[in-house]
């Protein structure tokens, strides 16, 4: 069987590659280069490119390298425009709206799934293959993706987004072994280039930045008030409101402020149309908790349920399951929690998960409620 791998140059994808020519598949890699610093604009928010070589250029390199290593063939595909139509173009409305977007989430539904998953039958090849940690399931006539065997590495949140047929057309060789094996593996085969080599942080395919400085490429900055949401009172000045996210207190600028010295501050709400920031310094459970939000752009893999169902939801990265019955309004979905929680945030994605690790499918927070009252406006 003819395997695509995408193959970016770190440990994951690399051992990925190994397991597949181990197992008997015709392995060839793909580096994809869906990211142009220059033609899009970003200088600013990414001094590494003008050094010798940008982060995807060494990757690249690294890709070579590994690729040699294990012989296997390498291919580049370019997928930029694609990126920056379905991926960076959502990012970039999300933020205006002051909502905090996750485009990992789009890039594996439109990029890795999609644009990739299309290259490869076009070229001959029988299906594709990821480094992603997540294990791939068949159950009641349907196809799911599972938690896999590390659970601190599950990427599953990230493939909320993926249908049926995309998850059936993809191998996932990392499903039963841990990053630590996978890096043991790497040294014994003298894959030094990505044995000890962190993984990919930051926006996906853009890689790290100092992200205010990155959005300030394409939101210039626009000063505004901080406001106490508590008292009305103005206490400072933001250099954009779109540069803030719900519950944060670094980077606020306010300092101390008499009378109130006991208590960090944190933003609680981002007024974007009077570009206005509220902070508070009061009880966090008061302005950050939610209770039930509406989840929208659901996919929703197996059959739906008629009745409301209670299932884990993930409101982000690495965070425990949190109890929650669910319900179907139509097309979207309405989420009660069990007991209220923390920052759940408008533009975030939430993951929805069976008892036994299934992944049932995921959707983007739209609104969020609190004792019946909307706490996203």
């Amino acid at each position: 069987m003819k395997v695509l791998l995408g193959f970016s140059g770190g440990v994951d994808s690399s051992i990925a590659a190994y397991k597949l020519k181990k197992a008997g598949y015709d392995v060839t890699g793909a580096f994809m280069r869906n990211w142009d610093a220059f033609a899009n604009g970003d200088i600013l928010g990414n001094p590494t490119i003008h050094n010798d070589q940008c982060p995807q250029e060494a990757d690249y390199q690294d890709a070579v390298a590994v690729a040699k290593k294990l012989g296997i063939p390498l291919l580049r595909v370019d997928f930029v425009k694609e990126y920056w139509d379905y991926v960076f173009t959502y990012f970039l409305d999300e933020y205006k709206r002051g909502r905090t977007p996750n485009p990992d989430v789009l890039c594996n539904k439109e990029i890795k799934f999609d644009s990739f998953l299309k290259f490869a039958k076009d070229n001959g090849f029988d299906c594709i293959a990821m480094g992603h940690y997540a294990k791939r399931i068949e159950k009641d006539g349907h196809t799911y993706l599972s938690k896999p065997e590390d659970l601190k590495k599950d990427q599953t949140y990230f493939l909320c987004q993926i249908n049926e047929e995309q998850i059936a057309s993809c191998l996932f060789p990392m499903e039963d072994i841990t990053k630590v094996e996978a890096r043991e593996i790497a040294r014994e085969l003298g894959l030094d280039e990505v044995s000890d080599k962190h993984g990919s942080t930051g926006v996906c395919f853009i890689g790290e930045r100092n992200f205010r400085q990155f959005l300030m490429n394409y939101f210039p900055a626009q000063d505004g008030d901080i406001v106490d949401v508590q008292s009305g009172k103005k206490l400072g000045r933001h250099v954009g409101v779109l540069y803030y996210t719900l519950g944060q207190r670094k980077g606020l600028g306010i300092g101390g402020v008499k009378g109130e010295e006991g208590n960090p501050w944190f933003v609680t709400k981002k007024d974007v149309p009077n570009n206005i920031l509220y902070v508070s310094n009061g009880n966090e459970d008061e302005h950050l908790n939610s209770d039930s939000c509406l989840i929208t752009n659901v996919n929703w893999i197996g059959d739906k349920p008629n009745e409301p169902i209670h299932v884990g939801v993930k409101f982000r990265y690495r965070q425990q399951d949190q109890g929650c019955p669910l319900s179907f309004d139509g097309e979207n979905i309405i989420l009660n929690y069990d007991s209220p929680y923390k920052a759940v945030t408008p533009g975030q994605f939430a993951v929805f998960y069976h008892e036994d690790g299934r992944m049932l499918g995921g959707g983007i927070i739209d609104q969020t409620y609190y004792k019946g009252k909307r706490t996203d406006i």
